[in-house]
């Protein structure tokens, strides 16, 4: 499981018609202010990453300045939000030739009940999530706040 944390000032996303190329009237934008935004994605060799664990260590992660302008301060010490993307395209393998390939990325029907899985645990620890969809192709607007951008990889944490 790979995880790209972002701390914003704000985010949104919106889904895209595959047909028109229109944003989807079907789906409501989702959008959120201060928090982070969560690229997640999924490998095919991850068995059962631990979800909970790493949805208390973002929940728990110090970014956020206090008073003294020090990075000390929670998610949840700042009453942030959380905007949850899927992003399959982080197990991109670009080693040979010029197209990634994507084979390293699970197959989408556990992906996505990973994904889910995921913004469950997030929520369990006092998160608001907001999330874009699965599968859709999606425009993602965000300030970063810092800039701050952190990888959680699965394979290096151990979980």
């Amino acid at each position: 499981m790979r995880i790209v944390l972002q701390k914003v000032s704000q985010a949104s996303v919106d889904v895209v018609d595959e047909q028109t190329g229109e944003l989807d009237t079907s789906f409501d934008p989702q959008s959120i202010g201060r928090g982070f935004v969560l690229l997640v994605g999924f490998g095919e060799h991850d068995e059962q990453p631990n979800l909970a664990w790493l949805a208390a260590k973002i929940a728990k992660l110090r970014v956020f300045e206090d008073a003294d302008g020090k990075m000390n301060r929670s998610i949840r010490d700042v009453a942030g939000e959380v905007l949850s993307v899927p992003q399959f395209t982080l197990y991109a393998q670009v080693r040979h030739g010029n197209r990634p390939s994507f084979t390293a990325a699970m197959e989408p029907t556990r992906a996505r009940e990973q994904w889910m899985q995921f913004n469950d645990a997030l929520r369990a620890e006092g998160l608001p999530v907001q999330v874009g969809r699965f599968g859709a192709h999606m425009r993602v607007s965000l300030t970063n706040d810092g800039p701050v951008t952190i990888l959680f990889d699965g394979d290096e944490l151990g979980v």
